[in-house]
């Protein structure tokens, strides 16, 4: 059975999600004008979003991606780093220095 959340709850989530389009928003170099042009919106309602004062909707949340240039998961994402994760390099091996008796023996 689903239990609502608080409206507290309500309110931290609407907070987080508008920081991230924020940090992504300036990861971007964009201004709130610039993003909210790119979504059809007024710079106020961009506005409202980024302090989590409006709640958008699933199309809007899409735009925002969209015009961002970055997976819609990435603007749910917790993390601090404003860029979509990257992937990994692959480690390159380094040799070792040798050690005493492996320099013996390459000696002779």
């Amino acid at each position: 059975m689903y239990v609502p959340d608080s409206a507290w709850v309500q309110t931290r989530v609407q907070v987080r999600f508008g920081s991230r389009v924020r940090q992504l928003r300036l990861a971007a170099e964009m201004t709130q004008e610039d993003l909210a042009h790119r979504c059809g919106l007024f710079r106020t309602y961009m506005s409202r979003i980024e302090t989590g004062a409006a709640n958008p909707t699933l199309t809007m949340i899409h735009a925002l991606a969209s015009s961002l240039r970055v997976p819609v998961s990435s603007l749910f994402d917790d993390d601090s780093s404003p860029e979509a994760p990257k992937r990994k390099a692959a480690k390159t091996a380094t040799p070792s220095p040798p050690t005493p008796r492996m320099a013996r023996k390459a000696r002779g």
